[in-house]
């Protein structure tokens, strides 16, 4: 696990382009403090740095790897699985290895299967590799976008990152905000492939990019090597029994889990009151010889908070548990500040926060790998959205069915669940239903689009932006296939990328040298995951179903027996304390001086939004006022961090 940084240019490398690499490289340092490896190639107008995390082959896996004639070059943040195998194969057809790091298994498969070498790739993962002989620089993400990878164009040069402050680094590349992302970002939802600022690219997951250098400049283009696919209604194989995809699942799981276990240094596990990591720590137990270290937080808010059934499994299984305690003390100031640099975009619950706290005590604990939950709601139709789908179209006669989940989650209405139905032509036309996981962000657009200075209000005036995400479908993805497969879907293309596995995921815990390996999204799993029939995922009114089925022998009774529950940090709005530790940033970066200077918000408007908030005691109504002020807050911190360039010059 690393950070990669580089650019490619049309001419020849300049003299100071050696500490302009340099610059961008150190920026990753929290991704990678275990040394900086560059490669510059001025006749060819190639600069590559890598910022490296020892967790594999400690004593040779330094990076940029070559291959035997020097004619590739690699650089590459993340995990590539079942390498050891790959390798001997590799090897016993002729291809010589200088290192016994997972990583250079790339250049020889790259060398005999050429660009469909990605298909023999296993594992979370973002690379670059230059083809000297055939000037191409290929980027490359994996399936589901668990490693981070961003790229710019400027008029003679590319440049990547695996974080877009490494890019900003460069003095070449400028630093504004996307007007349309914007608005993206205080509605939650990002269209695929884009970022807060202007002309900054997301590799989008599963997907390549070739660039090379044509008679006018650079020609790139993008190709998709993978996507979830889930089969339609028609072609689905419904005959086979509950017990065989319980079987699968269990068979699968326990691989991918396996292989995730496999490192130079100690692996540990977090560990949340959910099905989806206590089925991780239970595997992992059962795997590991040894006890296994478990990291859990835990809430100063009964209501949000999972640790108790945390500690049964904890027990169950014999971990040594972490347990990390956090208050809204620990959920704002500072810590706020530095988890939206390592974000890079907004969000609405300070989950991300703890999560950053978490990985921050892994570190202190000496520990730089965790197997963790995440994707399993996506795999496995768990999220309360994709069940209210589930049970409005497959139920349409027992709404009690619905009124029941809608109690349960009462708690969430206003951020994950919208309160009321909403309807958006351009997902009606695509899906023939509007996903329930959107309602409540279009809800959220609705209070946030007014509060924009008239000024970027024109200029935006025309676009819609949750047509623009409906219009970044793959239509064939979705035509003919099952109701719950279009919600998940819909959401993996979307939240999965820029909510679960940016501010949820890697980016939080990567600030901290620390690697996540999600083994539900493990690519074997996803595509037998998808092939299970709907209703084995949610089964009458429980949601993966077929997921408990299979770990309920490792499960404590009251998980396996339990409805899925959100795991989000307490709203600032549920304790005075957290009122007051919001009311601090407000003061700081929500300022009259900062709404002029910033210049993204109406003043007037805004305020007036501010003391809405602050005399609202509708639950519902400041939930959802909670989760924009946490974007338009971000907004502005991000300006100060990333357009003014105050952090960025600090650090």
């Amino acid at each position: 696990m690393c950070g990669i940084t580089g650019f490619w240019s049309q001419r020849p490398l300049r003299t100071d382009d050696n500490l302009q690499l340099a610059k961008m490289t150190e920026r990753l340092h929290h991704r990678g403090p275990d040394g900086y490896g560059y490669h510059l190639d001025r006749e060819n107008g190639l600069a590559m740095g890598h910022a490296r995390l020892s967790i594999i082959d400690l004593q040779t896996g330094d990076q940029p790897l070559f291959s035997p004639d020097a004619n590739l070059v690699l650089t590459v943040n993340g995990e590539f699985y079942d390498y050891k195998r790959i390798r001997t194969s590799l090897r016993l057809e002729g291809f010589p290895f200088k290192t016994r790091s997972d990583s250079e298994i790339a250049l020889p498969l790259y060398q005999k299967h050429g660009l469909d070498f990605v298909h023999h790739l296993r594992g979370e993962f973002a690379f670059v590799l230059f083809d000297q002989k055939e000037q191409r620089l290929i980027l490359v993400r994996d399936r589901f976008g668990i490693k981070p990878l961003y790229y710019y164009f400027g008029t003679d040069v590319v440049y990547y990152g695996s974080e877009i402050k490494a890019i900003f680094a460069h003095h070449d590349v400028p630093r504004r905000f996307s007007k349309e992302g914007i608005l993206h970002q205080l509605m939650h939802t990002m269209v695929p492939g884009t970022t807060a600022f202007e002309n900054i690219y997301a590799l989008k997951p599963g997907h390549m990019l070739i660039i090379e250098k044509g008679k006018y400049g650079f020609e790139a283009k993008e190709r998709q090597y993978w996507d979830m696919d889930f089969p339609q209604d028609k072609e689905r194989d419904d005959s086979r029994s509950p017990e065989y995809h319980i079987s699968q699942v269990q068979d699968q799981l326990m691989e991918a889990v396996a292989l995730r276990l496999e490192a130079d240094v100690p692996v540990g596990c977090y560990l949340s009151g959910g099905i989806d990591s206590c089925s991780m720590l239970g595997l992992a137990s059962s795997l590991q010889q040894s006890p296994v270290k478990a990291f859990t937080i835990s809430f100063d808010h009964d209501a949000y908070d999972e640790s108790a059934i945390a500690r049964q499994m904890a027990q169950t299984t014999g971990a040594d548990q972490e347990e990390i305690r956090l208050s809204a003390a620990d959920l704002y100031g500072f810590n706020y500040f530095k988890t939206m640099y390592h974000a890079e975009r907004t969000f609405y619950n300070t989950l991300g926060v703890a999560k950053w706290c978490m990985s921050k005590r892994v570190n202190k604990c000496g520990y730089r790998v965790v197997v963790t939950g995440e994707g399993s709601d996506e795999l496995f139709g768990g999220y309360p959205a994709f069940k209210r789908d589930y049970l409005k179209y497959t139920f349409e006669n027992e709404p009690d069915r619905l009124h029941q989940m809608d109690a349960s989650n009462a708690l969430f209405k206003g951020a994950i669940l919208a309160d009321a139905p909403v309807t958006h032509p351009a997902l009606e036309a695509l899906c023939g239903f509007t996903p329930s996981w959107i309602q409540s962000w279009i809800q959220t657009l609705a209070i946030a689009r007014p509060l924009l200075h008239d000024d970027l209000l024109s200029e935006i005036k025309h676009y819609d932006p949750v047509e623009a995400i409906a219009d970044s479908f793959d239509k064939t993805q979705l035509n003919g296939r099952h109701v719950l497969d279009q919600a998940q879907y819909t959401w993996i293309k979307t939240m999965l990328e820029c909510q679960i596995l940016n501010w949820g995921g890697d980016r939080v815990d990567m600030a901290h040298s620390m690697e996540s390996r999600p083994a539900f999204l493990d690519h074997y799993v996803a595509e037998m995951a998808r092939n299970i029939p709907p209703h084995l995922r949610i089964h009458g009114n429980t949601e993966k179903w077929v997921l408990r089925e299979a770990m309920k022998n490792i499960l404590p009774d009251v998980l396996y027996k339990r409805e899925k529950f959100a795991f989000m940090a307490p709203p600032a709005h549920t304790s005075d304390y957290n009122k007051q530790a919001l009311q601090k940033l407000v003061d700081r970066f929500l300022s009259m001086e900062k709404i002029k200077e910033t210049g993204i918000f109406d003043l007037y408007r805004l305020k007036h939004f501010l003391s809405e908030y602050e005399h609202d005691t509708d639950p519902v109504s400041l939930v959802r006022k909670d989760a924009l002020l946490n974007h338009i807050l971000g907004l502005h911190i991000l300006h100060e961090q990333f357009i003014e360039a105050k952090v960025l010059a600090e650090t």
